[in-house]
């Protein structure tokens, strides 16, 4: 049997961990630069606020709602789905964490257990500990744990926890379930499925194994249908680590100087490496692309993508760093506005065994980098994030003094919160 573990709302639920103020009220989240709604809580959902709305359009939709406007903050949603996930940790026998706001769990075989009553008392541990309500759902393979997650969300009488553990309970799940919304089934194949009359997943389970194979040839399709059917066929280690990682952001207006755009690409470079250190993986290859504004029809528009293949695979942020600064300078062209950058890592293989080169290969000087890089990764879990960089992540004062916040020509965030759990000046004071 498997379980998930899905964070309600997340980014709404962390805002208001310490904002008790605002239970029951509307509650929207904004993607980076405060551009459009990322995160609704149930109330904002109820009144009709879409997710991707653009954030100026609250106002004019919306006039005189109290609606709670919060800009992204990465640092507080990571550090309190880790203590969600360290809760699970201590409950689970096996887990695996999915995305920031999604854990699985494995019970095997055969639980000796009552899941139901599992999945209850880890909300309500949840709920007392961290302050972030989670629903469960538990069933014989991750697809039907996520349909499973899904009714556990949406139904109070579930008790936050749905389990799917009979043929019958399997049937009438998925006869309610769109197929739209099935994990696994994208919007193209979700549109395809209906215009054949497949309207939701007991209709997609009802097809047979040779039609499903013939009609898409897909092994992700497959694998969802033997999932609905109970046939447990995600293997975990495709889900446990990512295969590629991108990181890019718009900017906060235009960048047309190649030193800022250099600056904006390093910051996104050494979030790269960091995410490859955090689940034991190096790269090979390292990408940049970049592009200018295409709704911007008055202006000259240009896109490029170029990336450079390392003789040795690495996680050392000087190292990423630098092949990414050497790949941008040759794709950027001067005389254009651009809006959005980013730095994708591809051919990620594990941090062990390591294909050393045979020619190049100074253990000592790897050593030392690795050394650095854990001290940095210590320093910014204690102090914050960035709190310790390297230099080309610096923006600079026309004057060429390096600034103290590295983001602050990088990121609008004008309704950021607070960060009580990892900066020292946010802690709160209590009265």
């Amino acid at each position: 049997m498997y379980g998930i573990v899905d964070c309600d709302n997340c980014y709404v639920s962390c805002e208001r961990v310490f904002r008790p103020d605002l239970n029951r009220k509307p509650v929207v989240v904004l993607s980076n630069n405060d551009g459009c709604v990322v995160a609704r809580s149930n109330e904002a959902k109820r009144m009709g606020i879409k997710a991707g709305m653009p954030y100026y359009q609250l106002a004019e939709q919306f006039p005189g709602s109290d609606i709670a406007v919060f800009s992204s903050n990465y640092e507080l949603y990571g550090e309190l789905t880790a203590r969600v996930v360290e809760i699970i940790r201590q409950e689970a026998p096996a887990y695996f964490r999915y995305s920031i706001d999604e854990c699985f769990v494995y019970f095997g075989g055969t639980a000796d257990k009552n899941l139901k009553e599992w999945g209850e008392n880890l909300h309500r541990r949840v709920r007392k500990s961290v302050g972030m309500p989670v629903s469960i759902g538990i069933a014989p393979t991750k697809t039907l744990a996520k349909t499973a997650s899904h009714f556990a969300k949406k139904y109070a009488g579930y008790r936050h926890c749905c389990l799917i553990d009979s043929e019958e309970k399997r049937i009438k799940a998925l006869k309610l379930f769109p197929i739209d919304e099935v994990w696994g089934i994208g919007r193209r194949y979700a549109a395809r499925l209906q215009s054949m009359g497949v309207m939701t997943a007991y209709d997609f389970a009802q097809r047979h194994d040779s039609w499903v194979r013939a009609v898409f040839n897909n092994i992700v399709i497959w694998r969802t249908w033997a999932e609905l059917n109970g046939i447990d066929s995600v293997p975990n280690e495709e889900m446990a680590k990512k295969k590629s990682i991108c990181t890019s952001r718009s900017f906060n207006g235009m960048v047309s100087d190649y030193e800022t755009l250099r600056t904006h690409v390093a910051n996104y470079a050494a979030r790269c490496a960091e995410k490859l250190r955090r689940q034991h993986t190096m790269a090979r290859s390292i990408g940049v692309f970049l592009n200018t504004n295409m709704f911007r029809e008055d202006l000259p528009q240009y896109f490029n993508f170029r990336e450079k293949r390392l003789t040795m695979p690495t996680n050392s942020t000087i190292d990423i760093c630098k092949a990414a600064n050497d790949v941008l300078s040759a794709a950027f062209l001067s005389g254009y506005q651009y809006k959005k950058a980013g730095v994708i890592v591809t051919e990620i293989c594990p941090e062990a065994p390591l294909q050393t080169d045979l020619f190049d290969f100074d253990a000592e000087r790897f050593e030392k980098k690795q050394r650095l890089s854990d001290a940095i990764d210590r320093i910014n879990k204690i102090n914050g994030t960035e709190t310790v960089v390297i230099g080309s992540q610096q923006y600079t004062r026309p004057d060429g003094h390096g600034r103290a916040d590295i983001f602050a020509n990088a990121i609008k965030h004008e309704f950021k919160s607070k960060n009580p759990t990892t900066r020292w000046n946010d802690i709160i004071d209590l009265k």
